[in-house]
């Protein structure tokens, strides 16, 4: 058989083959990029250092997003879908109304727990550009934008549904609530405060029940009488 005469895969196919492999070795450096912003920013990422960590030649690394800027927001892209996988979807499996937004708010304390230490994409980028016009301060905005908009609408069923009062103020709840996380990354991460994530999670059980909801039976647990009684048998 002559060398004409052999079988060879399609081109298309193996362009596809190429693609896929440009998307993996894509995504393998914004995970790399996703690992550096958490310690040292968004603005501290650069083509140069994420080279290095990757092991990659600086052009290589340009060559799939030719700039920083698209690095930057390839970065707030992929922090958004994760925490829409670990935060958001899992509460769709909690019935409409107050237990859906529960599961919200528990998932949102479980990641911002681990974030204590790590670091939250969020708030270290709204420090960097809250000030700086742009594509990624843009991107960063939508992201949150996004997520407060899916919080409003769970909201919204909850009222639906009478599980908090009729006249409740999305926007107004919405805000107390992101209050606690705000608050809890700063009491915690700056301040050291001990117990910060059960005084948020305390805090958001006195929004729930001053909006109409009864509280949870974890909520009961830890009423007055049942803190009192656990701290004297300690």
């Amino acid at each position: 058989m002559s060398v004409t005469a052999l079988p060879v895969k399609p081109a298309r196919a193996r362009e596809g083959k190429a693609l896929h492999k440009g998307q993996q070795t894509k995504a393998a450096i914004v995970d790399a990029a996703l690992g550096l912003a958490t310690q040292i920013g968004l603005e501290g990422l650069s083509i140069g250092a994420l080279a290095e960590v990757t092991q990659m030649s600086k052009s290589g690394v340009f060559a799939h997003f030719g700039s920083r800027e698209e690095l930057q927001i390839s970065v707030v892209r992929e922090y958004h879908a994760r925490f829409e996988q670990e935060v958001f979807y899992p509460a769709l499996a909690e019935p409409r109304g107050l237990p859906r937004l529960r599961a919200m708010f528990a998932n949102w304390m479980k990641r911002t727990s681990i974030e204590l230490d790590s670091g939250c994409i969020y708030i270290s980028g709204a420090v960097e550009f809250d000030d700086r016009p742009g594509p990624v301060r843009d991107a960063l905005a939508s992201s949150v934008q996004t997520w407060h908009e899916a919080m409003k609408r769970a909201i919204a069923m909850a009222k639906e549904e009478g599980h908090i009062d009729a006249a409740t103020d999305e926007e107004q709840m919405l805000f107390e609530i992101h209050g606690l996380i705000l608050a809890l990354h700063y009491e915690a991460r700056f301040l050291k405060v001990p117990d910060s994530i059960a005084h948020a999670n305390t805090g958001f059980e006195h929004i729930l029940q001053r909006y109409g909801a009864t509280p949870s039976p974890a909520a009961k647990s830890l009423s007055k009488p049942a803190r009192a009684a656990k701290n004297a048998k300690e």
